[in-house]
């Protein structure tokens, strides 16, 4: 058995679970060089949510952080969460754009992309995964990991071949929801190293309070790498601590050979961190509780969070337990879709209409009625033709794959923001966020401060704005 790979999520998911994705690259830099001494299998920095709060929070050109992080963790593995047909943003986009992002991306700096679809329809990955290996990344396929009578091991072993003969390189079993439990991960583990050829990595989160227990199962019974968070923002609804695992392994057959002295250095700065996101409210206490109720309501640690600021601006934060009561009947009804962003958003959001007008889909969001319509892929089950009928009222359903139905938009899309233009990648930012960017480059447009594009300076201020 070889040595356990160790994922570093404390640049990305681990800040997205528990704080809402605000930690700046200034931030982050005076540690990464430390983090690059590691020997981790990969550092996951960007993706996500990341690319979203850089632009609509932070002043942040996202861009300029991934070719800082680059430049200062020159011999770690960076990687990413690609959201597949949706890039990182909220719909399907063009091929041609996909694959845009993906040779631009690659460009910037990343060795390994991890591309997963909301619904598990590998007609949405197939681009994006042709897409990084023609830029000679490493394409990550992850299934969304999530239960019903649908989902056995059968299903997941089925996807995994699938994911195979789409050309990925490794699989990764992606538990948002943190519902796996450790006996389930093994019996998974097993039947998916003996179906298919391809390393396997586990990715779940803490909430349940299962998440260590799970990894180790997992590595006992085959997995290749997992993913941890430094303990200071791991737990909760975060993951599990990387210097625990780290612990847990030592001496064994599954020795990482990551040193806990080195990982204690880094442990000290994310405390510092900690302190102030608690001192300033960006971590609400509750985030860090192990809430075995996830294992109902199977609510990923970042739409938990989510749920809950948006229930506080609407000053109904009192519903909190009514809306994930109501979270499964809504994703029953949208044919038992995985909980993951961004369905995770779409499905908490009606359920958050359902509750707060008093009558089940009174109000119905633009993005709910799209999944019904299969504006967003196939479905794990199929949505009942009544209730169809009833959401889309006369429109008709989609049956492809969605983005066969998109004509390449990449010349229009330039077009349309040549204004603000100062980078080729500023296309794509627009492109995911059309409504957002705009006020973003003006921003910066204004700013002293501007892009130092692939020469960025670390001890220069970094933020565009």
């Amino acid at each position: 058995m070889a040595k356990i790979g160790i994922t570093e999520t404390v640049l990305r998911d681990a800040h997205q679970s528990l704080l809402a994705t605000r930690m700046s690259i200034d931030e982050m830099l005076p540690i990464l060089q430390t983090m690059d001494k590691v020997g981790y299998y990969s550092a996951e920095v960007w993706g996500g949510a990341t690319f979203d709060a850089c632009i609509r929070f932070l002043d942040e050109d996202p861009w300029e952080r991934l070719r800082i992080i680059r430049k200062n963790m020159p011999n770690t593995k960076l990687q990413m969460l690609f959201r597949g047909q949706n890039m990182l943003g909220y719909r399907h986009y063009a091929d041609d754009v996909l694959e845009y992002f993906v040779q631009k991306t690659c460009a910037n700096g990343m060795d390994i992309i991890r591309i997963f679809d909301a619904l598990n329809d590998i007609r949405n990955l197939e681009t994006a995964i042709k897409a990084a290996k023609k830029e000679g990344a490493h394409a990550q396929v992850a299934m969304s990991y999530t239960t019903g009578d649908v989902f056995t091991t059968e299903y997941y072993v089925n996807y995994a071949k699938q994911i195979e003969e789409a050309g990925a390189d490794s699989i990764c079993l992606k538990d948002m929801a943190a519902l796996l439990t450790p006996y389930r991960t093994a019996e998974l583990v097993k039947a998916i190293k003996a179906a298919v050829k391809l390393p396997v990595q586990i990715h779940t989160h803490y909430t349940s309070g299962l998440a260590s227990m799970c990894l180790l199962k997992g590595i006992e019974s085959g997995a290749d790498m997992i993913d941890t968070a430094m303990s200071p923002l791991a737990l909760g609804t975060s993951h599990a601590p990387t210097e625990s695992l780290v612990a847990a392994l030592q001496g064994t057959e599954y020795d990482t050979g990551l040193d806990l002295m080195l990982l204690n250095e880094i442990r000290d700065y994310f405390m510092t961190l900690r302190k102030k996101y608690l001192d300033n409210g960006l971590i609400d206490p509750k985030m860090l509780a192990v809430d075995p109720n996830a294992l109902i309501y199977q609510v990923p640690g970042g739409m938990l969070s989510n749920l809950l600021s948006q229930l506080k601006q609407a000053g109904k934060e009192d519903k909190l337990t009514e809306v994930l009561m109501e979270v499964p009947n809504v994703r029953k009804d949208a044919g038992n879709v995985p909980l993951v962003t961004p369905t995770s958003q779409i499905v908490g959001s009606q359920a958050v209409f359902n509750v707060i007008m008093g009558e089940r889909y009174k109000t119905v969001t633009k993005e709910f009625k799209d999944i019904i319509k299969g504006a967003y892929g196939r479905t794990p089950t199929p949505i009942d033709p009544e209730f169809r009928k009833f959401i889309l009222k006369g429109e008709e359903p989609i049956d492809c794959r969605p983005a066969d139905l998109i004509a390449p938009e990449l010349d229009t899309l330039r077009k349309e923001c040549a204004e603000w233009t100062m980078q080729d990648e500023d296309v794509l930012t627009y492109a995911m966020f059309p409504k957002v960017a705009p006020k973003f480059f003006e921003k910066r447009r204004n700013s002293q401060f501007g892009i130092d594009g692939k020469n960025a300076d670390p001890e220069k201020k970094i933020h565009a704005v």
